[in-house]
């Protein structure tokens, strides 16, 4: 236990040091976490941003589309949200939303979801080549965890806030979830914005070990190098090998 809170705290550091390099260098800094229902991304955002400036630091979390949204271009709702020179934005869910639940529960239309797989790449790398740092995490975790988490839920009384009629879909439609990752992991991968994979059944060790990576990924001033050269093997690359051997 003593282990892990020092190392935690010594990556609250080194973000605190990434978050002062980002001010001081003008970046534009998205990190989109992405995962099944229960995953983790609400804890893990939290612990990236427990120590970091509010002013600077923007959480993304959209709930259901407006009507008015639902007749604008797709992507048109989240790019108010991206991040300007000097911010660091995390996305809780993001268009891969159609990629996903959107895609499973019936949201969105054969053709629209298609359209999206046509549109992300370019989008995306419009985003990067106009200096935007773009880092995806999809955070995957087993069967039984997600069960375990989503019963939590239910009878935690300071976990009712979570629980919404998605998560009640989410194991009936397990199968239909992992055909949507895999698809969305296999298509949309790029060289310029690739995914990264974060097996999360282990909450601590899942943050710390993204935590990791992140701040492996970014070059800024006065870095700890051994910190961040510890690799647990929790993060990996959204490769074909890698999908087809170690997701859930």
């Amino acid at each position: 236990m003593k282990d892990h809170k020092k190392r935690m705290k010594a990556l609250f550091v080194e973000l605190v040091k990434l978050q002062k390099y980002v001010i001081a260098s003008d970046l534009k800094l998205l990190v989109i976490v992405e995962g099944r229902d229960a995953a983790g991304k609400d804890g893990t955002i939290k612990r990236i941003t427990k120590h970091l400036s509010p002013r600077e630091t923007i959480v993304v979390a959209l709930g259901k589309p407006s009507d008015v949204q639902l007749r604008e271009w797709y992507f048109q709702r989240y790019t108010s949200h991206l991040p300007i020179s000097g911010q660091f934005v995390l996305f809780n869910r993001s268009w891969y939303n159609r990629a996903g639940v959107e895609k499973v529960m019936g949201f969105c239309s054969e053709k629209e979801y298609e359209l999206f797989f046509n549109e992300v790449e370019l989008f995306e790398r419009m985003l990067a080549d106009s200096g935007f740092i773009i880092l995806k995490y999809y955070l995957d975790i087993s069967k039984e965890e997600q069960e375990s988490r989503l019963e939590d839920r239910r009878t935690d009384k300071l976990k009712q806030w979570k629980i919404s009629p998605i998560d009640q879909q989410a194991i009936k439609y397990w199968q239909d979830y992992s055909d949507a990752r895999n698809n969305m992991l296999e298509h949309t991968s790029f060289l310029t914005t690739p995914w990264f994979v974060v097996s999360a059944d282990h909450k601590k060790h899942t943050r710390n070990a993204l935590i990791t990576h992140l701040l492996s990924q970014i070059d800024y001033e006065d870095k700890d190098q051994e910190l961040l050269s510890f690799d647990d093997g929790l993060v990996y690359s959204a490769t074909a090998v890698n999908a087809s051997e170690r997701l859930f």
